[in-house]
């Protein structure tokens, strides 16, 4: 077993990364000293295949779980299911000392982490990622929250949970599309923070792509440990934390504009680093060979590098951007790459020259 430590104080928390962590739910809880009573947050898609294993391992080991079930998808992130989380938390009595497990991957555990930041003024919980993109990025480092109309996590927290359980036998399991998604995470990694890892990324990916354990495990915890330096420096994004959302301002505009369907995150925040490089190229001196091995790293993770917008579209994601989490003053704000390894953030980039980036790109032949 790999394990990356948090640290935050009393509020630290362990990452632990192995096969079969899911049969091993119940006994780690139990370290914890956590409540009685608790309650598995999951989707459709993974309750069919791993509710049951953590049910019952909660269970047998004297836990007195719920099960609470929501639609598969982006959409499931709102307020209103939210509400139904709640009423289902309070019909099981859930109580201060409590427990939610978040069994899933980045909508669950969003969406969960809210919900147990939220029920009873903050309860514990657990995240249990069973994507890739979730285990690398969404399920460590506290940012919880849904989506509203307007744009994507604008009502949120900063909530730790209490343990992260990345069990790697969840990755068999996980569509090729939704794997090569989680990959636009494990590169930005090496994009904004780790030369080397990028290096290992280009060497190693059809390792990878081929789901070899050994090399996936190395990975994943590379990627956690550089997520867990990053929140132990700067926990609520007040200054280097912002680095990690690289590509991010363009990527969540897409799915929003798009509805939250057409493109998964992964492949979304895919373009939208592709455009931030070409972007860096102009404003900061990336190299025209740093700014070719992001795009094609990307391109041979079987991930979309451009978008094709028409003008009323163009209108609509400028409009999303302006209303990112990250926009101060009305400016937006971006993090652009000095080379690979090293960014920069809170960049002022005129809206021009995002739109002829823009163009740039969706003009590209492949």
């Amino acid at each position: 077993m790999r394990t990356v430590s948090v640290q935050l104080g009393n509020r630290s928390y362990a990452i632990k990364i192995a096969p079969g962590l899911i049969d091993q739910l119940g006994r780690e809880c139990a370290r914890l000293k956590l409540g009685a009573r608790c309650a598995i947050i999951t989707d459709t898609n993974v309750g069919r295949r791993f509710a049951k294993a953590a049910f019952n391992s909660l269970a047998t080991t004297g836990f007195s779980p719920s099960l609470i079930v929501v639609p598969a998808g982006e959409t499931a992130k709102s307020l209103k299911t939210v509400q139904t989380c709640y009423d289902l938390l309070a019909a099981h009595r859930l109580e201060r000392k409590s427990f939610i497990v978040a069994l899933g991957g980045g909508v669950v555990g969003d969406l969960a982490g809210f919900v147990a930041a939220t029920y009873l003024r903050g309860i514990a919980f657990v995240q249990v990622p069973t994507t890739l993109l979730a285990q690398v990025d969404s399920s460590v480092g506290g940012k919880v929250g849904v989506n509203l109309k307007a744009g994507k996590n604008l009502v949120g927290a900063f909530y730790q949970p209490r343990l992260v359980l990345c069990d790697l036998d969840t990755m068999r399991t996980l569509p090729e599309r939704e794997f090569r998604a989680g990959f636009a995470e494990v590169i930005k990694y090496g994009i904004i923070y780790d030369a080397r890892l990028f290096a290992q990324l280009e060497r190693d990916l059809p390792k990878l792509l081929r789901r070899e354990p050994q090399t996936l495990a190395a990975v994943v915890a590379r990627c956690c440990e550089i997520k867990s330096d990053v929140v132990g420096q700067d926990e609520t994004e007040n200054g280097l934390r912002a680095i990690l959302n690289f590509g991010h301002t363009i990527g969540h505009a897409i799915e929003n504009i798009s509805g939250y369907g057409k493109f998964l995150h992964g492949e979304a925040i895919s373009i939208g680093q592709v455009a931030t490089a070409k972007l860096s190229s102009g404003l900061m001196g990336l190299s025209g060979d740093d700014a070719g091995r992001i795009r094609d790293l990307f391109k041979r993770a079987g991930l979309p590098t451009q978008i094709k917008l028409k003008p009323a579209q163009r209108q609509k994601l400028f409009a999303a951007m302006r209303l990112d989490k990250k926009v101060s003053g009305g400016e937006i704000k971006f993090v652009l790459a000095k080379r690979i390894g090293r960014v920069v953030w809170g960049q002022r980039v005129a809206g021009e020259l995002i739109g002829s980036v823009l163009d740039e790109i969706g003009n590209r032949k492949s």
